[in-house]
């Protein structure tokens, strides 16, 4: 017969995140006026903290919610905002929404993929960079549009590239 573990309730299970993230996330949760409705609120602001939701800080949430870890994993995987992957210090988006399709978003991904040796999804070597395809952004008037962080860029064309991508390296 298996012994149950002995684990916090509120503490993470693998020690490689930082626990000072921990506290920082645990002081923003018990500052709240109520956490009743408020698990987006919470999992934006432990996504900020830590740049994404590892399974122990979904565990963490929900232990400090009093709610199932399913409940937060649905709402996890659900909404596309939040990752559960580490990303690059900068997360470079390219819509290919419609408008964007049509003005050549489908060209500027395929430029910045070879520029910075990665496909959708993926990290660059040097950590610096996450490249994105993503839906309609809502700038369709500025396609094909590039996002770095919160930095838009409009009417993208592939000799643009370079200045972007050389911006983020310095």
């Amino acid at each position: 017969m298996t012994k149950p573990q002995t684990i916090s309730v509120t503490k993470p299970i693998v020690e490689d995140l930082p626990t000072e993230k921990f506290d920082e996330l645990e002081a923003f949760i018990d500052n709240m006026e109520t956490t009743k409705g408020a698990l987006i609120e919470i999992l934006h602001k432990a996504q900020e903290i830590f740049g994404y939701l590892p399974r122990d800080v979904q565990l963490y949430v929900a232990r400090k919610l009093g709610i199932p870890g399913a409940e937060v994993y649905g709402v996890v995987s659900f909404y596309s905002y939040f990752t559960t992957k580490p990303g690059g210090k900068h997360t470079m988006s390219v819509c290919m929404g419609t408008a964007c399709f049509v003005r050549g978003a489908d060209k500027v991904i395929e430029k910045l993929k070879e520029k910075l040796g990665v496909e959708s999804n993926e990290i660059t070597r040097d950590g610096l960079f996450t490249l994105k395809d993503v839906r309609c952004i809502g700038a369709c008037g500025l396609a094909p549009v590039v996002t770095v962080g919160d930095k838009v860029y409009g009417r993208v064309k592939e000799e643009d590239l370079d200045d972007i991508i050389k911006a983020y390296r310095s």
